[in-house]
């Protein structure tokens, strides 16, 4: 029997001898690398924070004290220590345990997250519910360096610098720039910062002289001297400008220094920040080695770190997307690419590469990345944002106020709209059609496959307004590409097939599905138009009146939900021009959060494979 299952909660974790927390770290590890190596995870973060996870748990009392992990993908070894060990292995499949913390799922998770920069802000109201209630429990932010690129991180530090409470923020920092940091000295100023001794002190120190006269004067210049040196070697400046105690940065992967200083850190009852250097990816070398690779991956085969590749052949469509963009942008000097931390998983690495003065990232700071852009349109620039439809969400009031509002030529590529996998509810692109399409002034797109993907960009970047083309993770649908780019007609849909009982709306990634269901239905004696509408705003409207006019029955389909999605502009289109009368079948997303699963199951689940949509066309149609 391993140490591991032993362990079904963390007072499991507290009773074991001290000499035993390595095989611990070593065995959650293993079983990380295991379960990743399977179902595909965030496997590097979580790596490099398995000391950090038993440290913190060795010392603290959860649900007791709250522990608030930023993002969560690096909350693994968190979820084996409390009590999901034998669940482990459902990590983020169809019905499994999440692969972010989700309060639902244990009370060790104090809050949901999934998106990047919230702890803090989170991790302060905590601490003021805390105040409130009259407890005296601890509170924690687990936060990551690329989570400090996001600017409410900064809005929760100063607020909570402010407030002054009993919260410990623990920057886990991987990055290698500061590794200078970690030594002799800077070891020296770690400890003798979190000695509980040496911070009361300080305190009783700065309270006696802020009393005297000219005690206020030697405490100015006391604090500065401090600042001074410890500004030198350490980046404690500017947390303590925050209002923060700052300590560090000490190696986070040294079981008995992060014990001891989390213990001294326990004592305290001011606002903290505890500066922990790790490696991403640490013991298992090929995440080591590649850690953006690794920092979410699909499965792999361990001995060899050789990721096992899906289904072949077509590319898909980021990597399209990308292509196109460098194919365009070698054309015209004004087109410049902007992503938020995510060159690789937004297809413009190539672009960095090749332009690297028109390339910019902006850090998780989407915002900042729409408001950027919109400055570079105001000066004659044509700005492509790359972006997750679900990280765009971010960013809406700058969509609307600095985009929109001044019809600004900026084009949004939304990568990964409609379900995206294991991932689940933080990252499904279920909303940016709604989101979108009410704004004025937007043109909002989305394409059949990735030859007509080609053309939307073109045609998106070459409007001379706000645009979005929105396209599903994955790979493409194998057709043959264009090598001519053209810019597509505005507005217009095309026929793609026809029928005389009704007629198929179906937009983007829902043409190929509704394809497919129309030849099935068609062997059961009901023949259906099919039309790849194209445009979400402003839709075909000629077209879609003349087929509800003549046919009746109109059904339309997205991966979207159905609440102001395209669906809802069809029916909007109807009731403008008072076509009460033809029958609307509207198929997408519900008015609820869609699990995690693999694309193909949640789409099953969702009537949205060409057998649910089959089922559910047949029924409108023989219920009319």
């Amino acid at each position: 029997m391993s140490i591991l299952e032993s362990i079904n909660s963390p007072d499991d974790l507290k009773k074991l001898p001290a000499s035993q927390l390595p095989a611990v770290a070593a065995e959650l590890r293993r079983m990380i690398i295991e379960t990743c190596a399977a179902n595909g995870g965030h496997l590097a973060p979580s790596l490099g924070v398995v000391e950090l996870t038993i440290a913190l748990h060795r010392v603290f009392s959860t649900p007791a004290d709250k522990i608030v992990w930023d993002v969560g993908h690096q909350a693994y070894a968190h979820k084996l220590l409390t009590g999901r060990r034998e669940r482990f292995t459902t990590l983020r499949t169809l019905n499994g345990i999440s692969g972010f913390p989700k309060r639902s799922e244990s009370p060790h998770d104090s809050f949901d997250v999934g998106h990047a920069s919230t702890s803090i802000s989170a991790a302060t109201g905590l601490a003021a519910a805390r105040d409130l209630a009259g407890r005296t429990d601890k509170v924690l932010a687990v936060i990551g360096d690329g989570s400090m690129t996001g600017g409410i991180a900064y809005e929760g530090m100063n607020h909570a610098g402010h407030l002054d409470k009993d919260l410990i923020v623990i920057l886990n920092d991987n990055e290698m720039s500061i590794a200078e940091n970690v030594g002799a000295l800077s070891n020296f100023l770690s400890r003798t910062s979190s000695s509980e001794f040496v911070h009361r002190l300080k305190k009783k120190m700065e309270a006696y002289l802020g009393r005297l006269e000219k005690g206020k004067s030697f405490l100015q210049m006391a604090n500065k001297m401090e600042e001074s040196f410890k500004g030198l070697f350490t980046p404690g400046m500017m947390f303590q400008a925050f209002g923060f105690e700052y300590i560090g940065p000490i190696d986070g992967h040294n079981l008995p220094m992060l014990i001891d200083t989390l213990e001294s850190v326990k004592k305290f009852k001011d606002t903290v920040l505890i500066h922990v250097l790790t490696r991403k990816g640490k013991g298992y070398r090929p995440a080591e080695e590649n850690p953006a690779l690794f920092h979410g991956v699909g499965p792999f085969n361990i001995e060899t770190g050789k990721v096992l590749k899906g289904k072949g052949g077509a590319a898909s469509y980021t990597a399209i997307f990308g292509s196109t963009l460098c194919k365009l942008a070698a054309e015209d000097e004004r087109i410049t690419a902007i992503t938020a931390a995510m060159p690789d998983g937004t297809g413009l690495s190539g672009f960095a590469r090749e332009f690297p003065e028109r390339f910019f990232d902006v850090g998780i700071a989407e915002q900042h990345g729409v408001t950027f852009a919109a400055g570079l349109a105001a000066e004659g620039f044509r700005p492509v944002f790359a972006v997750y439809s679900s990280f765009l969400q971010r960013a809406y009031d700058q969509v609307f106020h600095d985009v929109c509002l001044q019809n600004l030529p900026v084009t949004f590529a939304l990568d990964r709209g409609g379900v995206v996998g294991s991932d689940g509810p933080t990252h499904h692109g279920a909303f940016d059609l709604s989101y979108l399409r009410h704004l004025p002034n937007m043109t909002l797109m989305a394409p059949k496959d990735e030859n007509e993907l080609q053309h939307m960009l073109t045609t998106a970047i070459r409007l001379g307004g706000p645009s979005a083309v929105r396209y599903p993770r994955g790979n493409g649908q194998g057709v043959a590409l264009d090598q001519t780019l053209r810019e597509l007609p505005v507005g217009r849909g095309e026929i793609l097939r026809e029928g005389g009982d009704g007629v198929m709306l179906a937009l983007g990634s829902m043409v190929y599905p509704a394809l497919e269901a129309a030849g099935l239905l068609d062997q059961e004696g009901i023949r259906l138009t099919v039309v790849n509408a194209r445009f979400v705003k402003p839709l075909d409207g000629d077209m879609i009146l003349g087929l509800a006019n003549t046919y009746g029955a109109v059904v339309t389909l997205e991966e979207n939900v159905i609440q102001g999605g395209f669906g809802t502009a069809v029916l909007e289109l109807l009731e403008e021009h008072n076509l009460s009368g033809v029958k609307v079948l509207r198929l997408g997303y519900p008015d609820s959060y869609i699990p995690q699963g693999e694309q193909h199951e949640l789409r099953a689940m969702l009537g949205l494979d060409p057998v649910g949509i089959v089922a559910s066309v047949r029924q409108f149609l023989t219920h009319q």
